[in-house]
C-alpha cells in the first residue's frame, strides 16, 4: 500500500465521479491536495508538492491570496447572490469595467458565464445571433482545427478537434468542418513560433470555397492551442487567418481561456501576436482559479447590432445562466485583476520566460522525449509513446506527483505552465525533478 493509499482509505468512497480521470486506477493509487500555498500543494500525507501548471493553467498569482479571500469574504457577508435576469448589483459593472481596460480596443461588452465550456458555447450563440440580426441567418457552419480543444459542452465538443472528446458524443450541435492542425515534423524542438506552416492556414481558403462564404459564421481558434500539448502557431499563420475572416466577412473568435492573463507575455495572446479577434472566450485566472467565473469578450459593433435588432422592451439575446456574474465570482476577478496590476504579474511572467524557455530546451537531448514546444510561461514536452499511446504519458505524471512535481499531461505530452508570480528558484526546482524523473525513464 502506497503512502497516498494509506493516508486516503478512510477519505475516498464510491460517491464522487472524477472528471477526465480513470476513476478505477485513481482509487487504486490517489492523489489527493489538502492545502496550498504560495508555489506549492501539500498532499494527504504532508508532502509538498511543486505546482508546475498553475493549477490548471488558473492560479498565475500562486495559491491562498489573502486579498482575494477577503475580498470573496467580504462579498459574500454583504450581498452572497443576486440574478442576472432583469436584476443586476454593482460589483459586475465594475468587473467588466475593469476587465475591458486590459482587453484589445472595442471589445469592452463582457457577457459573464461560470467555465471556459459556458464561454465557447456562449461566443458560438453570439456569432450566431449577430448573423441572424444583420439578415445573414445562413451563416451557421463554424470553423474550428484538429487537435483543438474548446472544452466540453455540446458546441465545444462539436468544435473540438480531439478524438477522445467526440468519440462518445458524434453528431453533437452545430455544423463545424475543421482545419488542419499546426504540427508539422520539420519544426520538431523549435523555439517560439515555427518558421515553417504558415500556409495551413490556406485551408480556410480551400473550406471557403468547399461551403461558400455565405454559410459561415464564425472560425474559432486557440492562439496557441494549449490543452492538445503545446502547438505553437507558426509565424504568419494567424495573420493568414485574420485576414481571410476578413475577406469573407467570417468572426474571428479566439479562444483565450488557457492564454489569456500574462500566460505569453501580454494581457491576452491576441495582443502578443498583434491579431485582433471579434471575439474572445477567457476564464481560468479570472479569479486565479478561487471562484467559478468566465466571460465572452465581444467586439462593440457585434454587440450593438445584436441590441439594435430587438424591439423596444425587448430581450436582445436569449442566454445566460444562473450563477452569470456571481457577486462572489466578481469580487474575486476585481481583485484578482487588482494584483496583477500591483505586481505587475504579466510583465514579471514575460521577464521570466527565458529561463523557463531555456530550461525547457536544454531537456533536448533526453531520450524518450520526440518534441518540445514552447512560448511565453508555456511549455509542452512529446514523448516516445509505449504500445500503448497516452500510457507513458498518464504514468510519468503520477511519477512526478510522487517525487514533488505537480504537470498537466495529454496523451504522451507533458504540459508546463508556471505560475506568473514566480521567480527563477521556482524555475531551477521544477526542472531538477523534471529531467531527474525523465533521465530515469527508458
Amino acid at each position: 500500500m502506497s503512502n497516498n493509499q494509506k493516508y486516503s482509505s478512510h477519505i475516498l468512497n464510491d460517491n464522487f465521479w472524477l472528471p477526465f480521470t480513470p476513476n478505477g486506477d485513481f482509487r487504486l493509487d490517489p492523489k489527493l491536495f489538502t492545502q496550498a500555498d504560495k508555489f506549492y500543494y501539500q498532499d494527504d500525507a504532508g508532502n509538498r508538492i511543486l505546482d508546475g501548471v498553475s493549477g490548471l493553467f488558473t492560479s498565475a498569482l500562486g495559491h491562498r491570496r489573502q486579498a482575494i479571500s477577503d475580498a470573496i469574504y467580504q462579498q459574500l457577508m454583504t450581498l452572497d447572490y443576486t440574478p442576472s435576469f432583469y436584476r443586476s448589483h454593482p460589483l459586475a459593472f465594475e468587473t467588466a469595467k475593469e476587465l475591458a481596460k486590459i482587453l484589445p480596443p472595442q471589445l469592452d461588452r463582457l457577457f459573464f458565464v461560470n467555465s471556459g465550456s459556458e464561454a465557447i458555447d456562449s461566443a458560438l450563440k453570439v456569432a450566431l445571433a449577430y448573423q441572424r440580426a444583420r439578415k445573414q441567418s445562413s451563416r451557421t457552419l463554424f470553423i474550428s482545427r484538429e487537435r483543438a480543444y474548446h472544452g466540453v459542452n455540446f458546441g465545444g465538443v462539436a468544435l473540438s478537434g480531439l478524438t477522445n472528446n467526440r468519440r462518445q458524443f458524434a453528431g453533437s450541435w452545430p455544423q463545424v468542418v475543421h482545419l488542419r492542425h499546426t504540427w508539422l515534423e520539420e519544426n520538431r524542438f523549435q523555439r517560439g513560433q515555427p518558421q515553417s506552416g504558415d500556409y495551413l492556414a490556406d485551408d480556410l481558403q480551400r473550406l471557403v470555397e468547399l461551403h461558400g462564404a455565405e454559410n459561415i459564421a464564425a472560425c474559432v481558434i486557440e492562439p496557441i492551442a494549449g490543452s492538445t500539448g503545446v502547438l505553437v502557431p507558426p509565424k504568419g499563420y494567424l495573420e493568414r487567418i485574420r485576414l481571410l475572416c476578413d475577406r469573407y466577412d467570417i468572426l474571428l473568435i479566439m479562444d483565450e481561456v488557457i492564454c489569456g492573463f500574462g500566460r505569453t507575455g501580454k494581457a491576452f495572446a491576441s495582443q502578443t501576436f498583434a491579431i485582433r479577434p471579434d471575439i474572445i472566450t477567457l476564464a481560468k485566472a479570472l479569479t486565479n482559479g478561487t471562484q467559478p467565473m468566465a466571460a465572452v469578450a465581444v467586439d462593440r459593433r457585434i454587440y450593438d447590432c445584436i441590441v439594435n435588432a430587438a424591439g423596444e422592451q425587448e430581450i436582445e439575446f436569449f442566454h445566460g445562466y444562473t450563477w452569470s456574474a456571481h457577486p462572489a465570482a466578481c469580487a474575486a476577478a476585481l481583485a484578482t485583476l487588482r494584483l496583477y496590476q500591483e505586481e505587475n504579474t504579466f510583465a514579471n511572467g514575460e521577464k521570466l520566460s527565458p529561463y523557463f524557455l531555456d530550461n525547457l530546451f536544454e531537456l533536448q537531448g533526453i531520450p524518450i522525449i520526440s518534441d518540445i514546444r514552447g512560448f511565453g510561461l508555456l511549455g509542452g514536452i512529446e514523448l516516445q509513446p509505449t504500445e500503448k499511446p497516452g500510457q507513458r504519458g498518464y504514468q510519468l505524471q503520477k511519477k512526478l506527483f510522487e517525487r514533488g512535481l505537480h504537470l498537466k499531461s495529454t496523451g504522451d505530452t507533458l504540459i508546463l505552465a508556471p505560475i506568473l508570480s514566480a521567480d527563477p528558484a521556482y524555475i531551477d526546482e521544477l526542472f531538477s525533478i523534471l529531467r531527474q524523473v525523465l533521465s530515469e525513464e527508458k
